[in-house]
């Protein structure tokens, strides 16, 4: 597939996901962690027009000046920006304006990638695809969140991702003592956090085959788990308390049944699935209660040739750190990844909203302790 077509691949997938949305869907901001829709359609719109356009075509005219200012989503390089929480408050510019906004540039990255570039710009240019990649997981989650909480709770589509049961027994699957090479290696495209390979040295352990079920979860909900401070770290048990949690994200407990609110709308919730929108602190309380523990991301990357893994984001017991010698590139570009890298944990893996050949096993993604509108689940290690 030549750029061009991978352009065009990309910017498509993102207005797929998005058709089935009425415009009033498009402009909700429940919590900050979830953007509106159009915001996610503008803000991917914005990064080709700031980073491959203005300084690559000669004569380039912005759609719109103030659009820098509504789209810039965190970098301090590109000048100032909405902050986050009012993301919402954007009624205007409109969603119409919006898809014009994407029409306008990608008519000119058309023009552009219609010709050759140089390698520098086609290395740009493939962080942009999968820049484009990561908000269309984003718009899945987000979408889900914004109808997940409407009272009505509505159907997305009658099609949607759902993740994949898994039939056999779940068995845990040794791993011997050892040095261990870590981190990105060989061609392809990878994020700058996964460079920096490196050894390190693992002892004996165990990993799950399987990830943890609804029904596993529902034992924990039924043995009193959310009411139990002894399988919690400390700040899970003030996130419980000041927050009522008392069950997972979207489950709703309805005349003695459990309920779960699917982008299919409101259903039984099925005893077979990989448990979902569980936060670290959900995760590392369940495998405490189990007797086990969660996997470091090291642990994971080492066993995952051996794991059926790819249709739940898999919370580690790791801080998101640098791996050794990490360099934050210059410029803009340079503000991706390295200036989250405190007060997260990583997953690893990919959900059943990932955009495809988008993951792989040295990809690092992290969350705040607390995030679970994301389709994060559960492995177990020992």
């Amino acid at each position: 597939m030549n750029l061009l077509q991978a352009y065009e691949t990309v910017r498509q997938r993102s207005k797929q996901i998005c058709a089935p949305l009425q415009t009033e869907d498009y402009v909700v901001q429940p919590i900050p962690d979830v953007s509106p829709p159009k915001w996610h359609l503008g803000h991917t719109t914005w990064f080709f027009e700031t980073f491959v356009l203005k300084p690559n075509v000669v004569g380039y005219q912005e759609f719109n000046p103030d659009y820098n200012y509504v789209f810039n989503s965190y970098y301090e390089t590109v000048g100032a920006r909405v902050i986050r929480t009012n993301r919402g408050n954007l009624s205007r510019p409109t969603v119409q304006e919006v898809y014009a906004y994407r029409d306008y540039v990608d008519e000119a990255m058309e023009k552009l990638l219609s010709c050759p570039v140089s390698p520098e710009l086609q290395e740009l240019l493939t962080l942009g695809f999968y820049h484009e990649e990561q908000h269309q997981e984003l718009l899945w989650t987000d979408i889900k969140y914004i109808l997940g909480h409407n009272p009505l709770f509505p159907a997305y589509a009658e099609q949607y991702p759902q993740g994949e049961n898994f039939d056999g027994d779940t068995v845990f699957i040794p791993i011997k003592s050892g040095l261990y090479q870590i981190g990105h290696k060989g061609d392809g495209f990878y994020f700058d956090n996964e460079l920096g390979r490196h050894t390190v040295f693992l002892h004996d352990f165990e990993i799950s085959n399987t990830l943890v079920s609804n029904e596993e979860y529902l034992e924990f909900i039924n043995d009193g788990g959310y009411q139990n401070f002894r399988f919690w770290h400390a700040e899970g048990w003030d996130w419980v308390k000041n927050n009522e949690i008392k069950a997972l994200l979207y489950w709703h407990q309805m005349d003695g049944e459990w309920f779960n609110y699917t982008l299919g709308g409101l259903k039984p919730v099925k005893p077979e699935e990989p448990v979902c929108h569980v936060s670290f602190y959900e995760a590392a309380a369940f495998a405490a209660w189990k007797g086990f523990r969660l996997p470091t991301e090291f642990e994971w990357e080492v066993a995952a040739k051996q794991l059926n893994w790819g249709s739940r984001w898999e919370w580690t017991n790791s801080a998101y750190l640098p791996y050794p010698g990490f360099i934050t590139a210059p410029g803009a570009i340079g503000e991706y990844n390295g200036k989250f890298m405190v007060n997260q944990m990583v997953l690893r893996g990919a959900s059943v909203v990932t955009s495809p050949n988008h993951s792989r096993k040295t990809y690092r993604n992290f969350f705040q302790t607390n995030a679970r509108w994301q389709y994060t689940g559960i492995r177990l290690a020992k």
